[in-house]
């Protein structure tokens, strides 16, 4: 087995920006380490061929088996991925030359959790929040966990993972600046607000709520107006294209479920105000706190629930019968929850900028060089 390590680029291009900044700071680490990432289609290899360029010979781009190329695709937009399992097990005798293989998503863990792998499987997180599905067995098949605080790291802890292969790096995507230029979204200028509703029927406010809270903030005029849901959201949603399309027509309203855009922390830096429900992209708008509402379309009870520890960030409404006055109102209603926002980033977020994705990879060349 070389000394080499794998970087798994299959997944949406929403990992990207979890992974890439522990590439660059690995390449500046250890100048002439053999390092390949391995890319699922040709929008990944073309996004980071355009990255890499100033890091040397020792960076490959490989493609895996199974690789598929989509020609006409911009700006990064997510493709089709090939079926990833396929995918996993044709790579597999590849990957076990590399010392160190490195993933931000969980399906890649099925390997070292099925087959006896000789590489040593590394599982940086991507996302931060109270919701992340810390039981799912494959994460005991990694040889670390990177998450990015000490309160995530607890998380783990309790659930009685080995304090020592569970390491806190910081949150590694604050690292991550896009070189992608954007075309200016809106004729005039206004605050602007980010609607992001989460992928998952169970947590997401777009099945009961969607096209109404859309049509409200089309009919108001005091905000711009920024649709960007999670990524996977138009795989479970059939009427998610449609309704922003029409939404997209109003001067005032800009939408985005394709571009890379929307995955690389453009639209949360861009907004002055964030309307969600569970999506973790409220801890990224939070490094920087501005107000916050929140929008409980499953009627929970949220309280007294650590998974809900997200709505202490602002106002949550059980009814969008007046979205806009509840958005004047969460606005108004921000000091009030400035302390909350500002512990909530710290401690969820941990350490921010180029340090995290450097302590990332330090946990990589501990995993070189390490003999147990």
């Amino acid at each position: 087995m070389s000394r080499r390590v794998a970087f798994l680029f299959l997944g949406e291009t929403l990992l990207i920006p979890h992974l890439y900044p522990i590439v660059e700071a690995l390449a500046a680490e250890a100048p002439g380490l053999p390092i390949d990432l391995w890319v699922a289609t040709s929008v990944h290899e073309q996004l980071l061929s355009k990255w890499t360029r100033t890091l040397g010979p020792a960076v490959r781009i490989r493609r895996a088996p199974g690789y598929r190329a989509f020609p006409g695709y911009e700006d990064g937009q997510n493709p089709p991925l090939p079926a990833k399992l396929p995918m996993l097990a044709r790579l597999a005798p590849y990957l076990a030359r590399a010392r160190v293989v490195v993933c931000a998503e969980q399906t890649s863990l099925w390997l070292p959790t099925l087959i006896p792998m000789p590489s040593r499987f590394i599982k940086t997180s991507h996302g931060v929040g109270s919701m992340s599905a810390r039981d799912d067995r494959r994460r005991r098949s990694a040889w670390r966990l990177l998450v990015p605080s000490e309160r995530e790291r607890r998380t783990y802890l309790d659930r009685g993972f080995d304090p020592a292969r569970v390491v806190a790096t910081g949150y590694v995507k604050s690292a991550f600046r896009s070189p992608t230029r954007h075309k200016p979204w809106f004729a005039e200028e206004r605050p602007v607000l980010l609607y992001a509703p989460h992928w998952q029927r169970h947590r997401s406010s777009w099945w009961r709520w969607g096209p109404e809270v859309i049509e409200q903030l089309v009919a108001q005029q005091r905000y711009n107006v920024i649709l960007a849901p999670h990524q996977r959201l138009v795989e479970k949603a059939e009427d998610l294209r449609p309704v922003l399309e029409r939404a997209a027509r109003h001067r005032h309203v800009h939408c985005d479920i394709d571009s890379f855009a929307m995955v690389d922390g453009s639209y949360t830096r861009a907004a002055d105000v964030y309307l969600g429900d569970t999506s973790s992209q409220v801890i990224e708008f939070l490094a920087r706190p501005r107000p916050c509402l929140f929008l409980n379309a499953r009627d929970a009870e949220w309280r007294d629930d650590p998974s809900y520890a997200m709505w202490s960030a602002g106002p949550v409404l059980d009814t969008v019968d007046d979205l806009p006055g509840a958005i004047e109102g969460a606005v108004a209603s921000h000091a009030a929850y400035l302390p909350a926002q500002e512990e909530l980033a710290r401690s969820s977020l941990g350490e921010v900028g180029p340090a995290a994705p450097v302590n990332a990879a330090r946990q990589i060349l501990e995993a070189l060089d390490q003999r147990h």
